[in-house]
């Protein structure tokens, strides 16, 4: 499978935020979301098997393991194997998926964060609805926001799929320098929604534009 890059640092998102992470970060992607911040996935990586990839995962000894991208299901057969295989494994698996592709062929131990697209991504139309009807007590839905039409948006998404009544975690994600910070906390508390305000805290630690981290 083709991979972007595999590094170890702090989970910077989710509820698993503020852990040590290894990420597995695969190549391309079949979106192109107008605030994307990890463009450089798009193209290039390299070819590695299942087993080199676990082979460098298990050097980290840390159990926690995010497989991301770009869009990770892309590859659908390798990314599907190389869950299961570190399920198998014994560790804690968080798969964050881009939402436009089928999320049920995942093994079902893993811990789905799916990034349900809001009108400021330019990418709302691409939402597979089917995904948020079929979700674990332990998955994530994550909304990431550039204005108040994104926020209106998720409320209504949440209020469709009952997402508050359920048992996945709802996120909202400011866009990086787009929306003020103190605005969607706001919007959030005026909503009442059950639902975690979260920053990205790798780059205020490291940085927008570092990888790696």
């Amino acid at each position: 499978m083709r991979i972007t890059e595999i590094f170890y640092s702090i989970q910077g998102e989710s509820s698993y935020a503020g852990l040590p992470c290894a990420f597995v970060r695969l190549t391309w992607c079949n979106l192109r979301c107008t605030w994307c911040d990890s463009e450089y996935t798009f193209t290039g990586g390299v070819e590695m098997a299942v087993e080199e990839i676990i082979e460098k995962v298990r050097s980290y000894c840390c159990k926690l393991v995010e497989i991301t991208g770009g869009e990770p299901l892309v590859q659908k057969r390798e990314c599907c194997e190389l869950v299961k295989r570190l399920c198998d494994e014994g560790y804690t698996v968080l798969v964050e998926t881009g939402g436009s592709l089928d999320t049920g062929v995942l093994d079902g131990r893993a811990i789905k964060i799916i990034d349900v697209k809001c009108p400021g991504s330019g990418e709302a139309d691409r939402n597979h609805w089917a995904n948020l009807q079929n979700l674990n007590s332990q998955d994530e839905i994550k909304f990431v926001i550039k204005d108040r039409i994104d926020f209106d948006f998720a409320l209504d998404v949440i209020k469709k799929y009952k997402l508050a009544e359920r048992e996945p975690r709802v996120l909202f994600s400011p866009v990086w320098e787009e929306v003020d910070l103190k605005d969607l906390a706001d919007w959030v508390l005026q909503s009442g929604v059950n639902g975690r305000m979260q920053l990205q805290m790798h780059k205020y630690i490291w940085g927008a534009e570092t990888r790696g981290v």
